[in-house]
């Protein structure tokens, strides 16, 4: 990593996330970033869980970001360029 680089969340990207659950029992999230959303006033991340949850895997889990305790990074997919992003075709 470079010095100065910014660090931020990627969509695709693969996370391991803690989060507080209950007062003495933290819970722990594995899966893909998907994004950012808001409930009422708060803002949270979605998580797509992997194949460990077995049956949920797929689901999508919003976890307010105010009970993010710690964030893993397991793979990161590289952020596309947005200059580099170009519509493939053009309406008139």
């Amino acid at each position: 990593m470079k010095k100065n680089e910014e660090i931020v969340l990627t969509e695709g990207s693969k996370y391991r996330v803690k989060s507080l659950e209950a007062k003495d029992k933290p819970m722990v999230t594995h899966g893909t970033f998907k994004g950012y959303t808001a409930i009422g006033s708060n803002e949270g991340i979605c998580i797509e869980l992997d194949e460990s949850y077995k049956d949920a895997a797929g689901r999508l889990r919003v976890i307010p970001t105010h009970m993010i305790l710690s964030i893993d990074v397991i793979k990161v997919k590289k952020e596309k360029d947005k200059k580099e992003e170009r519509p493939s075709t053009y309406f008139r």
